[in-house]
């Protein structure tokens, strides 16, 4: 196996799955289809390609929290916004949440070394900008990590604090939290995309694990 690394840190994030109408969710660390949403962009694949974001889908994603992040609220307001039954409603507020100062190192995991370099090349030099969750938020620092393709290296092992550093400021806290992609996982998450442009996702399962933020690589392993 392969695995290739991004990191994802900026000011606001938001990685919603189930928002609905008024209310704008994110979960507390980034989704897959907002993770292959930001691939697409780098490799410029159109939201229509299907094809194409099937191949990406079978890649296997893991998030390591370096930075868990503050949830924080956005309260908008939308004038003249059209009503589905007919007529115009004058004001429509919404409730939007993100999180404030997060940090994350992602991994995509895959045998296809083939494909996984050219996500990392496309993220070097992207087609489109990049976004994390929303287009107004930005990263802070590239996503590119220029030693983040770990050949011969599988996705919990690369996302492991003694394989790759902390990306938070300061020292790390004592634990850290590992969100894996696992078929046998007891946690489900509907945010594996089959379609972007008829927003079309399936559930996918995934297990949390905790790891010793300590340099050692014997460090306790406890599983969720």
């Amino acid at each position: 196996m392969n695995t290739l690394l991004l990191r994802l840190v900026g000011p606001m994030q938001s990685w919603g799955v189930q928002s609905r109408f008024s209310v704008r969710d994110t979960g507390l660390e980034p989704s897959k289809s907002g993770v292959l949403g930001l691939v697409c962009a780098a490799l410029g694949v159109p939201r229509e390609d299907d094809a194409t974001l099937a191949r990406l889908t079978v890649l296997h994603m893991g998030v390591r929290v370096d930075r868990e992040g503050r949830l924080s609220r956005d309260y908008h307001t939308a004038l003249n916004v059209l009503k589905a039954g007919g007529g115009i409603k004058k004001t429509e507020p919404s409730s939007r949440y993100y999180l404030a100062d997060a940090a994350f190192l992602v991994g995509l995991e895959s045998e296809d070394l083939t494909l996984l370099q050219q996500i990392y090349t496309a993220l070097k030099n992207p087609i489109w900008p990049l976004f994390l969750g929303r287009k107004a938020f930005i990263p802070s620092i590239s996503v590119y990590l220029e030693d983040g393709l770990m050949r011969g290296m599988g996705l919990e092992d690369a996302l492991k604090p003694w394989k790759y550093p902390y990306l938070g400021r300061g020292d790390p806290p004592e634990k850290i939290r590992l969100v894996l992609e696992d078929l046998h996982g007891s946690l489900i998450r509907p945010d594996q995309p089959l379609s972007f442009s008829e927003r079309r996702f399936i559930p996918r399962r995934i297990r949390v694990a905790v790891v010793s933020a300590s340099s050692s690589p014997s460090s306790a392993h406890e599983v969720i």
